[in-house]
């Protein structure tokens, strides 16, 4: 259940959270509709969007009922990123929320050796796929009184080294994107923020570190709440910066 800071924290409120099926974003769309919200689960996965919004929907807690919306960010064009971007102000009229949970990583190689479309789909689906989501969905976010963009980072000082390829350069500009769309947006209502968390049991992770080697990661539902209080109005107090919270 949400404690009692997090709980109404996002009543009212349209979430969309792209990588709602995976690790942090299943964890996070459960954690904001528990908080209020009305999530739109965006993912490319039909069976495991299915599984999310079961968690929510019959979780018998009385949550807003979420709204699928099967997406591949990989192949999406940027008139499929605005058609998602109307779709959402027609059934909704608002959004107040967007959370960039989606990643693609398919594990460590050096530069040399690594696939030249599987470089630029990773730097497509963790950096440009944001930018051209955030950027179809602004008109939206700008008509709510108070709404945020918070872009889930790894840490640049484990992926900026060796092996990382397409996945970490895009981290390291995705964290850089914060900050220049805080600029931008630092005179209009919509707060601009990033998460890093630490070390998560994920498929994501698994791919660079063997599991039962694995001593520092914990479950991503311990990251849950600190979305929630980035898309919150808590948030105002880590607009502009990339937050690390402690595990």
């Amino acid at each position: 259940m949400a404690t009692d800071v997090q709980s109404g924290a996002l009543q009212g409120r349209v979430i969309l959270v792209a990588g709602a099926h995976g690790g942090l974003g299943r964890a996070a769309s459960i954690a904001c509709a528990r908080a209020g919200a009305t999530v739109v689960l965006l993912g490319r996965k039909v069976p495991k969007l299915n599984r999310v919004y079961d968690a929510i929907a019959k979780s018998g807690e009385r949550l807003p009922e979420p709204v699928n919306y099967p997406f591949d960010l990989e192949g999406a064009s940027p008139d499929d990123h605005a058609e998602l971007a109307n779709r959402i102000g027609d059934g909704f009229g608002r959004l107040d929320g967007l959370l960039h949970c989606a990643a693609d990583f398919r594990g460590l190689t050096s530069l040399e050796r690594s696939d030249p479309a599987a470089f630029a789909r990773a730097v497509h689906v963790n950096l440009t796929a944001r930018a051209w989501l955030t950027q179809a969905c602004l008109p939206l976010l700008r008509q709510a009184p108070d709404s945020a963009v918070v872009f889930v980072v790894d840490d640049p000082g484990r992926v900026g080294g060796a092996y990382w390829g397409g996945y970490g350069l895009a981290q390291h500009a995705a964290a850089a994107l914060v900050g220049m769309l805080h600029a931008e947006l630092a005179n209009s209502p919509v707060r601009v923020s990033g998460l890093q968390p630490g070390p998560m049991r994920t498929s994501l992770r698994a791919q660079a570190y063997v599991e039962e080697d694995d001593r520092e990661a914990v479950e991503p539902a311990r990251y849950a709440d600190d979305c929630v209080t980035l898309l919150s109005t808590a948030g105002v107090a880590r607009r502009g910066q990339v937050w690390s919270p402690l595990p």
